[in-house]
């Protein structure tokens, strides 16, 4: 797998989705996602630029981060079990997967212990799969002013991961509805968010043409994982 050419690709491909839309490709930021990658698929990505990855399981990251330039950010993108919220809060630079107010308040009392304020964002269920984790949208409507209120926890938008399909035009509503929650929840807390986490890389240049602001790439710039996958976080 040749990094710098898939780079160069999915920047031209993200420049051509912003172009349509209407938008500046600088305000979309590429989220490399690197679990089941090894360290050295991370440096090899640093060093042509990349510098924020992506990690599904706290205990994999916990191996991989100390193995790598120590300039790179790093964003939990996968579930959050509550017991793990201690080492997420130390080792990442954002959450992207806060799903319960539950977890929030666990988040917050982790953050507080190390004087930290974490940046996170909402995972939300758009399309209301039962294999995916994330709130209802309603939910979030919810029980965002006693999330946002957390003294500890900074929301900086919305995530979702859109269900799987062929062609990529069928999972445009739900990158719509995300965006459409967003201005909700502006609405509600009577400030802008900076983020709509959404697009992977079947689906990345729809998710940009309807806003996305972070798009977390996979195979599409660090190639196929491994065929073992990294164990599961245990208790």
């Amino acid at each position: 797998m040749d990094i710098a050419t898939s780079l160069q690709s999915v920047r031209q491909r993200i420049a051509a989705a912003c172009a349509r839309a209407g938008r500046d490709a600088a305000a979309v930021t590429l989220v490399a996602v690197s679990k089941g990658q090894p360290a050295e698929v991370v440096r090899a990505a640093a060093e042509l630029g990349v510098d924020l990855f992506g990690e599904s399981r706290v205990q994999e990251a916990r191996a991989k981060i100390g193995l790598c330039p120590a300039r790179l950010r790093w964003h939990l993108i996968g579930h959050l079990q509550s017991n793990k919220c201690r080492d997420a809060v130390q080792l990442f630079a954002m959450i992207q997967s806060v799903d319960s107010l539950s977890l929030a308040r666990e988040i917050n009392s982790c953050a507080e212990k190390f004087a930290k304020t974490m940046p996170v964002l909402i995972e939300v269920n758009v399309a209301g799969e039962s294999s995916k984790f994330g709130y209802a949208p309603e939910k979030v409507l919810a029980e965002l002013r006693e999330i946002n209120a957390l003294p500890r926890i900074e929301v900086h938008g919305l995530m979702t991961v859109a269900p799987f399909a062929r062609d990529a035009e069928k999972v445009r509503p739900v990158f719509r509805r995300l965006r459409e929650l967003k201005g909700e929840c502006e609405a509600l807390l009577g400030a802008p968010l900076a983020h709509l986490s959404m697009g992977m890389s079947g689906d990345f240049e729809v998710a940009v043409e309807e806003g996305a602001t972070m798009i977390r790439l996979g195979s599409a710039v660090l190639g196929p994982r491994a065929a073992a996958k990294p164990a599961a976080d245990g208790p």
